[in-house]
């Protein structure tokens, strides 16, 4: 089967390699979708060690059960899921997945709007972790990829007045409010701690989510969280290490908090919940998805992911 194979940092590669065998309680998938995230680009640019294994990177991932080898999981041979991978190796023709990491997918929508469930449920696991409580909050975003998107999303589900949505890209900004945000700033003309200031009075916000994972963006968080808030790290740190505000952060008295590891959700309940609000219209996953690429242009897919020009938010590759 097709793999891809990122040989060293920004060097990707399509390989053949031996299509995987079943193995008790798992399901050997075929391949329809992957989209790319901001995880994905971590793993291209910034891996500890290469090459990396073949079908990685590529974790968001639908396609359709071609064998099984799980008697009691109700899933049948012909059946379309969505497969959380735990390798992160899902850019291939096919992948073998554990039967209990397979949610099938609802009649009704397209493919690629039920693919966007697996980025939609980190976010709902990540907000069940929010240090604080969102209701009549003031929320600052910062970073409108996808990712940042569904974090408008749900700031505003969860009872923020207030969500400004903070990005160095107008196009992405340009979506912002279908989300949820009532506010955006595009940093690349404006000065964010100033402008956000602006907008709240002087007061800053109550809340911080750190959707980019920027080298600029880490410590930016700090400075547009007002004094005893809280900062709710999300967005894969493309760095190692940062520089770090520290001493205002401790002046400010922040709470923050990193999460990460929404696979160990027990059944998978946040990711069945964005299935359900993506199947049912109530998530509008129309505007985010702005290309697909066949996967014989994978290596374009990348890089369009990587600069993020020509309108690019969400980037789908076909497989099949």
């Amino acid at each position: 089967m097709r793999a891809t194979q990122v040989m060293a940092p920004g060097k990707v590669t399509v390989i053949d390699v031996p299509k995987p065998e079943i193995q008790p309680g798992y399901a050997l998938v075929r391949t329809r979708q992957v989209s790319l995230c901001g995880s994905d680009y971590h793993s291209l640019f910034f891996a500890h060690a290469y090459p990396l294994q073949p079908g990685e990177s590529g974790h968001e991932v639908v396609g359709v059960v071609e064998q099984i080898d799980a008697p009691e999981s109700g899933i049948q041979v012909g059946d379309e899921v969505l497969t959380l991978l735990r390798t992160n190796a899902g850019m291939a023709d096919y992948c073998l997945v554990a039967a209990s990491d397979l949610l099938v997918l609802p009649k009704g929508k397209p493919l690629d709007h039920l693919l966007q469930a697996q980025q939609l449920g980190t976010v709902i696991y990540a907000a069940k972790h929010m240090p604080v409580s969102v209701v009549a909050k003031t929320v600052a975003v910062i970073g409108q990829g996808s990712a940042g998107l569904w974090w408008n999303y749900m700031m505003r589900r969860l009872g923020a007045r207030q969500v400004i949505a903070v990005d160095l890209q107008a196009h992405r900004l340009a979506v912002s409010k279908h989300y949820g945000a009532t506010h955006t700033v595009h940093n690349a003309t404006l000065d964010a701690i100033q402008a956000v200031s602006d907008l709240t009075g002087g007061e800053m916000v109550d809340i911080v989510v750190e959707a980019a994972g920027e080298a600029e963006s880490i410590p930016l968080a700090v400075e547009l969280v007002k004094r005893h808030g809280a900062i709710l790290y999300f967005g894969v740190p493309r760095l190692d290490e940062v520089t770090f505000p520290f001493f205002t952060f401790f002046r400010k008295c922040i709470l923050a908090r990193a999460i990460v590891g929404a696979l160990s959700d027990v059944n998978h309940e946040c990711t069945r919940m964005a299935l359900d609000l993506i199947a049912t219209g109530e998530a509008d996953v129309g505007p985010m998805i702005t290309h697909h690429f066949p996967f014989e242009q994978v290596i374009d897919a990348y890089e369009l992911q990587s600069t993020r020009d020509e309108g690019a938010i969400k980037v789908v590759v076909d497989i099949s």
